[in-house]
């Protein structure tokens, strides 16, 4: 985890963005400058022009005014067009490591997938672009426009300090009265999107069931609480925006009656008191542009912080020296695992040693561990206990983008993405036109592809498209199979494949054994499992048998059912046991493990 004190990667990006700000505070100052103008034309109108009747004065002056606001529009055509780049900018310093900060955390936690962060940048972007952010550039200019009621008379300047006071305390009041409701519905419209995702991802099922009323019901309970939360504080906050709209127009209006008292005091001309009025206006026109985009302000401030414990947690990887392409040795030292964010152990005390080219077959209960392990032996989720290493260095030492091309994965739950069959194959880098027929013919999957209406570049859409589960597997291990990987991991390769998917299947593996792969294979069909060198029979989470098939064949008659833990003799080997009666074989479908 970061150090508080340490910067993140989204203040470095804003810091990277400081030029640009200082540049709109550069043109903000010539703005406000500008503002000045229509106050000061008034007052030359009012006690030059009309006193003088010249008309050639008056035209000088119009002519300047218009030439004035004409440049001020520029000005902040400029500054709006500045603060639009800005927000593009930030976003693309920081949303590739955005994402990728996303996508590790869903990684070590996989129960909450949430494109939250994406939404929280888009806010902070909106924020930056639209016109609440100009107040903050404006409000500096305050005491300016109030030192120049002073000028005029220090009555003008001593209201406008008392008015400005009043709305700069109904500002506070604003923050104080919205902020933890403004939070809480920040919260709940989170948690219902994340629902409402979560329930779209699983729309069929909730069809087919009928059970689409009662997951719906779920929801609207979830997004009422944010309604009534944000509802109260909106409710809050637009009574404030109100009144401090009508008390800014109420300073205006009150502020001519005081000059003129002191008109008729013969201390102020008529000119002073009609551009004191307009200059106290400007003044007060940045509190109240503040307490009104107020909303905008707490959104975009809550999800700064949310973006920034995001990345705080989920830190860059390290820079590493690269290492020699793997040869696919994997040694498991006394590791123990969990999935993450669980505390409950799930794999204890395993401690294996596994050559390159060496093919295993990993078969137990549900909930034995089984895919836990698999997961550990990819990197893919960290060790509580042990090391998992390859070629005799911690998997962890590797970059994940260099060892990635190496490795081959097939998890249970088939996953294609939107793009074409060759991209998908391809892992959605460049696509080798050789080498992804090749991992297609080695998956068994060419001749199907061909039949697909677009061969090799069918679009698929989200999910695999119109694909079936049994297609779906198989370009999945042409997926994993592509670049011929030196380590796979296959999760029930087998769960929704029919016969001659399964013939596929034992060719693959064999072309596998001959290209001297190393191969883990976890499956409840203990056909497929025929040719590996060694079975690891878990249970519970701890090894119960890591023999070669035909030895724990003569020690059990079946390595699935009726597995008890042996206790291990002396020098670590498995202890003989008496013969057992012969059982039925294991089931043929597969099943879903939950770990």
């Amino acid at each position: 985890m970061a150090k508080q004190t340490d910067a993140t990667d989204l203040q470095r990006a804003l810091k990277a963005c400081q030029g640009s700000f200082v540049s709109v505070a550069f043109f903000s100052m010539f703005i406000n400058v500008l503002m000045l103008v229509p106050p000061l034309y008034m007052l030359q109108v009012y006690d030059r022009v009309i006193t003088t009747r010249s008309q050639e004065t008056l035209l000088m002056l119009t002519l300047v005014v218009i030439f004035l606001f004409v440049v001020m529009g520029g000005l902040e055509l400029v500054r709006s067009r500045i603060l639009v780049r800005v927000g593009n900018r930030l976003d693309m310093l920081i949303n590739q490591r955005l994402y990728s900060a996303m996508f590790k955390k869903t990684v070590a936690i996989p129960d909450k997938p949430s494109a939250q962060p994406l939404n929280d940048l888009t806010s902070i972007r909106q924020f930056l672009t639209g016109n609440g952010l100009f107040a903050f550039f404006d409000t500096p200019w305050i005491p300016v426009y109030i030192g120049v009621l002073f000028l005029f008379h220090p009555w003008f300047g001593y209201f406008a300090l008392g008015a400005g006071a009043i709305l700069f305390v109904l500002a506070l009041v604003n923050e104080k009265i919205t902020k933890d409701l403004l939070a809480e519905a920040n919260s709940e419209h989170v948690q219902s999107q994340e629902l409402a995702n979560s329930n779209l991802r699983n729309a069929e099922v909730l069809h087919a069931m009928g059970m689409l009323p009662g997951i719906m019901g779920r929801w609207s309970a979830k997004h009422h609480e944010y309604l009534v939360h944000q509802s109260n504080a909106s409710d809050r906050a637009g009574a404030l925006t109100n009144v401090s709209k009508v008390l800014r127009v109420l300073f205006q209006s009150l502020i001519l009656g005081l000059g003129a008292y002191l008109v008729l005091a013969g201390n102020l001309t008529p000119g002073m008191m009609i551009a004191g009025s307009i200059i106290m206006g400007r003044a007060l026109a940045p509190i109240d542009q503040i307490i009104g985009g107020w909303k905008g302000f707490v959104g975009a401030r809550t999800s700064y912080a949310r973006l920034n414990e995001l990345l705080a947690i989920v830190p860059t990887d390290p820079q590493r020296m690269p290492l020699p392409a793997p040869r696919g040795q994997v040694t498991l030292e006394n590791v123990s695992a969990a999935p993450p964010g669980q505390r409950f152990v799930t794999l204890r005390g395993i401690d294996i040693s596994v050559a390159k080219g060496e093919h295993i077959g990993i078969i137990g209960h549900s909930a034995a561990g089984k895919s836990t392990l698999a997961r550990v032996i990819l990197g893919v989720w960290p060790t509580q206990v042990g090391c998992m290493r390859l070629d005799g260095a911690d998997i962890g030492q590797w970059s994940r983008e260099a060892l990635g091309p190496h490795l081959g994965y097939l998890p249970q739950d088939i996953e294609l993405f939107d793009g074409t069959i060759s991209e998908n194959i391809a892992r959605f880098g460049e696509v080798d036109a050789t080498k992804v027929v090749e991992a297609a013919r080695k998956a068994g999957v060419h001749d199907m592809i061909l039949h697909q209406p677009s061969g090799y570049d069918t679009y698929l859409g989200g999910g695999g498209g119109a694909l079936s589960c049994g297609q779906r597997q198989r370009i999945g291990l042409a997926r994993a199979l592509y670049g011929n990987p030196i380590l796979v991991v296959l999760d029930e390769p087998n769960a929704n494949l029919d016969e001659a998917g399964e013939r596929a299947l034992s060719d693959c593996l064999q072309q596998l054994k001959r290209d001297g792969t190393t191969l883990f294979v976890i499956s409840h069909r203990t056909a497929i499992l025929k040719g590996v060198d060694r079975l690891l029979v878990l249970k519970d989470g701890q090894i119960s048998l890591f023999a070669p098939p035909d030895q724990i064949a003569a020690q059990q008659a079946s390595p699935i059912r009726g597995i008890s833990a042996r206790p291990r003799a002396a020098g670590g080997r498995l202890a003989p046991v008496p013969p057992r009666a012969k059982t039925e074989d294991a089931p043929t479908t597969g099943s879903q493990e939950p770990n």
